[in-house]
C-alpha cells in the first residue's frame, strides 16, 4: 500500500513540476505548483508525519500559493512569450550555474554539521508525535537550513515580482 502510494504521488509530483516549468501563464504554473505540494502532503502522511503533511498543506498548499497567486494577480501578468536568449545569457549562465554548484558542493561536503547533518534516528521517534521536539530539532539544530530555505523563498517571491513587472 505504502509502496503503490509513493509511486503513485511521486509521479503526480513529477508531473505537477513538469508541468510548472512549462506552462506559459503564471496562474496555470501556481495551480501546477499545489498540485505538487498536495502531492509532498501524501507522501508525508504515508510516512506517518501527520503534522507534516497538515503543515505542508496549510503553509505551502494554502498560505504560499495564496501569496503567488496574490503577487501575479496584483502585477497582472498575462502569458509569457517566448523569447530565445542572448548568446551572452548563455555564455554566462552555464559557468555561473556550475560556479554556484561547485560552491555548494564544497560547503556540504566541508560544513556538514552546519548545515543540519545532526542524528536525526533517536529525535525522530518522539518528533512524530511531540511538537516540541520537531521545534527543537528546526530551531537548534537545524537553523541554518531553516533560515536558508526561508531566504530561497524571499528570493523566490521577488524574482516572481521582477519577472512579472511589465516594462512601463
Amino acid at each position: 500500500m505504502q509502496l503503490a502510494l509513493f509511486i503513485i504521488f511521486g509521479a503526480l509530483a513529477v508531473a505537477g513540476a513538469l508541468n510548472f516549468l512549462f506552462q506559459r501563464h503564471p496562474i496555470n504554473s501556481a495551480l501546477s505548483l499545489v498540485v505538487v505540494m498536495m502531492s509532498l502532503a501524501v507522501l508525508y502522511w504515508s510516512l506517518g508525519a501527520e503534522f507534516l503533511a497538515a503543515a505542508q498543506v496549510i503553509v505551502y498548499s494554502g498560505a504560499i500559493m495564496v501569496l503567488f497567486v496574490f503577487v501575479v494577480m496584483l502585477l497582472n501578468a498575462g502569458e509569457e512569450e517566448r523569447t530565445r536568449g542572448s548568446r551572452a545569457a548563455y555564455v554566462a549562465g552555464f559557468p555561473g550555474a556550475a560556479a554556484i554548484f561547485c560552491l555548494l558542493s564544497f560547503v556540504f561536503l566541508t560544513e556538514r554539521k552546519a548545515l543540519g547533518a545532526v542524528s536525526l534516528g533517536g529525535h525522530l521517534n518522539h518528533a512524530v508525535s511531540n511538537i516540541s521536539e520537531i521545534s527543537t530539532l528546526l530551531f537548534r539544530d537545524l537553523l541554518l537550513p531553516f533560515e536558508v530555505t526561508s531566504i530561497l523563498i524571499l528570493v523566490a517571491i521577488l524574482g516572481a515580482v521582477v519577472l512579472a513587472r511589465k516594462e512601463q
